[in-house]
């Protein structure tokens, strides 16, 4: 007799972290299992009869239930936990979730002993031994009084039917009724399926019952009562990994849990969604949206016709951040669909639009905002014009007059300027309009041009390319394809059409208006699926406000938000969360949905536990340049072994993270010459060099994440830049407030590219943003 044998994804997880020789031995145990489960001793757990017991070596086994049986005989097991014989308790149950469908394992062994007291559970071990018996968690006898509990519990004002329509296991509901603070449901959850994880900890986190439902519940219901007793229907929505001999080969290369990656299935059903238009994912970071952007890419590759061409798009803003999704989607997919997608950030994808339209050697070179506001400053000086600021100037012409294409004056005097801070009579902007126009002759006559010039030009391009389009599908539909061949001839072009199908957009919050309107005329609007962007306006750091319905990509009803992290510790979350959303202080730092709404990061919460981050303070830059490097020698060392004492190189897991390019290079020094510490820049390309820290800005930290960071440099005056943005603070207020935003974003990026560890230092006066 044959079986065929699958991991529950929590199996998985377990045996990730066992010893490899146990997961050796666990690969035996499954050939001998699938050859013939006969041959193996299977034992029934009185608690839940659908649960079985195997033995995989002396100390460890394997808990299985039946999924069903094939017409052939063959059967189908599901391996539910793989734990040590100590941790196999009676009280372990499996059911099938009615609201999900899916099968879900729930182990009360994990939960705390005074939540158990409560309700009255004794948990009874399933393998008592003479020599060494296990020992449950104390609890009253039947006899025995429940105490009730001192305080009242976490989730008071919630029914166990609401936690039943919502999807909580029903093992779990009385439970959850009784926890009284979030140390208790961090244990219950614990053992907990993901859904019910997700609930709990979602109205915990002072998310409301529709929120809930709407964000969490709503995502993965299957649509329809499920049969609660059929197993193997219920085995064919779950996720699962069949174990097979591709499973040795990850077992032998020592990371099990790298051979398959898991969505969420909160993710999986955003990644697999029909939408008849844009769409968007947010979230806070490390909720995986680009895990689902990359998902989503892979998603549509398999879904494309046969073919050679690349109708599919994926970009981000910046070009190391290109060069991590190329590496990423290329561990996803299969190389022959990876050939199917074009993998380019969106001033390369600009360039090439102009390369097609511009003349051999009528091109002009590109510069950076830098050098342009040297370019305004001098023109400014030699005008002996002190009425506006350079970077006013260069904002209000790249944000207002590129960003929505303006041709003329008098359309400037009508143009929208949300978000632009103080308003503008009519004779300012008459003398704005003057001040551009010898701008851009100057630039015009050293024949460079901005990143934001050449992004409009692309626009317009895209957009004529685009009008083009619609103008022949609208002769095609008036006079039918009889003629069309022969005018698209004698045009020079055998076939004009979209250059995409679908375009994927990450970090989308940092792209221009004018970016968004080059990515609208690329892809038909008339096809579904045709936009999908991931993005957390949290997170932006450069200055691009965008309204998407303004610029033509309507995502209303087509936004889903992601609200758990799988990155950031809750103990780190939780300090930076007070950055950017600072209400307990009377502030309210308000952020937009990539639309004309608001957004906010309501119910954002983590599973994740590790140390508090360290706060601080020295006297002076060079007592904190010598207390960093005394942090990063303890890191390196307690990083330089695993868990078993096998060396280990601990390059590329630290980080230290500073304000500006003056501060990396005095970062680096120190390390360098005082302190033996080697380091690499972080740049756009990513690190120069292979030095065991990496040092940059916080803009290089963008898409990052490191085990262990160091924030330095977190003074007052230093985060924000005072010296700059003060001028604002009576002359222009709602720019003060946008630059305000700007460096509290800036900051929230920072602190959460820790995933274990976070120190924050300063010198002096600390930034007002931290937390008090």
């Amino acid at each position: 007799m044959t079986a065929r044998l699958s991991l529950y994804r929590k199996a998985e997880q377990e045996l990730y972290k066992l010893d490899r020789s146990v997961k050796a031995q666990f690969y035996d145990f499954s050939h001998i299992f699938r050859d013939n489960p006969k041959r193996l001793r299977l034992k029934k757990l009185k608690g839940d009869s659908r649960i079985w017991s195997a033995r995989v070596n002396d100390s460890y086994r394997a808990l299985l239930t039946p999924t069903g049986v094939d017409p052939d005989g063959t059967e189908s097991w599901l391996v539910i936990a793989v734990r040590h014989r100590r941790d196999v308790y009676e009280e372990l149950q499996v059911a099938v979730n009615r609201v999900t469908g899916e099968i879900e394992f729930v182990d009360l062994a994990v939960v705390g002993d005074s939540a158990l007291r409560r309700a009255g559970i004794t948990l009874t071990p399933a393998e008592p031994d003479a020599a060494e018996t296990p020992t449950p968690p104390p609890a009253p006898t039947a006899a025995e009084p429940v105490p009730a509990p001192t305080v009242p519990p976490l989730l008071a004002s919630y029914s166990a039917q609401q936690l039943r329509e919502l999807g909580v296991a029903d093992q779990l509901i009385e439970l959850a009724l009784t926890v009284t603070d979030s140390a208790e449901l961090d244990q219950l959850v614990e053992g907990a399926p993901l859904l019910s994880k997700d609930v709990l900890y979602g109205l915990a986190a002072g998310m409301s019952i529709d929120e809930v439902r709407q964000e969490i519940t709503q995502p993965v219901e299957l649509g329809h009562e499920p049969d609660l007793g059929d197993f193997a229907a219920a085995l064919s929505r779950t996720k699962v990994t069949a174990v097979d001999d591709a499973v040795q080969a990850a077992i032998d290369e020592g990371d099990f849990r790298a051979w398959k990656v898991f969505l969420h299935p909160t993710q999986e059903r955003v990644v697999r969604r029909h939408y008849n238009g844009p769409a968007r994912v947010s979230g806070g970071p490390g909720t995986g949206k680009t895990i689902v952007a990359l998902h989503r890419v892979k998603h549509l590759a398999e879904q494309l016709p046969p073919g050679h061409d690349k109708p599919i798009l994926l970009t981000t803003f910046t070009k190391n951040l290109t060069t991590d999704l190329r590496l990423r989607l290329s561990s996803l997919i299969e190389p022959e669909l990876l050939a199917r997608v074009e993998i380019a950030h969106i001033d390369q994808l600009a360039a090439r639009v102009l390369g097609e339209n511009t003349a051999p050697g009528r091109g002009k070179q590109r510069v950076y905002d830098s050098v342009a506001l040297g370019e305004m400053r001098q023109l400014l000086a030699e005008l002996d014009d002190r009425r506006w600021e350079p970077e006013f100037l260069l904002e209000e012409w790249e944000q207002v007059i590129l960003g929505q294409s303006v041709p003329t004056r008098s359309d400037y005097f009508q143009a929208r300027r949300a978000g632009r801070g103080r308003s503008l009579t009519r004779p300012e902007r008459n003398h704005i309009w003057k001040l551009i126009e010898q701008f851009t002759a100057r630039l015009d006559k050293l024949g460079v041009e901005t990143w934001g010039q050449a992004s409009e030009r692309a626009a317009r391009y895209e957009i004529e390319r685009a009008a083009k389009i619609r103008a022949r599908r609208e002769y095609k539909d008036e006079v039918g394809g009889k003629d069309l061949i022969h005018r698209d001839n004698s045009s020079g072009m055998r076939y004009l059409g979209y250059r995409y199908r679908h375009i994927v957009v990450d970090e989308a919050q940092d792209l221009s208006p004018a970016h968004w309107k080059m990515l609208r005329a690329m892809a038909d609007p008339e096809l579904p699926n045709d936009m999908f962007i991931a993005g957390d306006t949290h997170q932006r750091i450069y200055d691009h406000q965008v309204a998407l319905g303004a610029l033509g990509i309507n995502i209303r009803g087509r936004s889903s938000r992601l609200t758990l992290s799988y990155r950031t510790t809750k103990e780190i979350l939780a300090e930076a969360l007070r950055v950017v959303e600072p209400r307990k202080a009377g502030q309210d730092v308000g952020y937009d949905d990539l639309d004309d709404g608001t957004d906010n990061l309501a119910g954002y919460r983590s599973v994740l536990h590790g140390p508090a981050p360290a706060f601080t303070p020295y006297t002076s830059w060079e007592e904190e340049l010598a207390g960093l490097a005394t942090t990063l020698a303890a890191w390196r060392k307690e990083l330089s072994t695993d868990e078993h004492g096998s060396p280990r190189d601990p390059s590329g897991h630290i980080a230290v993270c500073v304000a500006d390019r003056d501060m990396v290079s005095q970062t680096m020094y120190h390390l360098i010459t005082k302190a033996g510490i080697t380091c690499a820049e972080l740049t756009k390309d990513g690190p120069k060099g292979d030095g065991e820290v990496h040092v940059g800005t916080m803009h290089r930290f963008k898409g990052l994440e490191y085990q262990r960071l160091a924030i330095v440099g977190a003074s007052d005056g230093i985060i924000p830049r005072t010296h700059v943005i003060d001028r604002y603070r009576t002359e222009d207020p709602p720019r003060y407030e946008r630059e305000q935003r700007k460096a509290r974003s800036l900051l929230f990026v920072a602190t959460t590219r820790a995933r274990d560890a976070l120190t924050i230092s300063w010198h002096g006066k600390p930034s007002p943003f931290l937390p008090a």
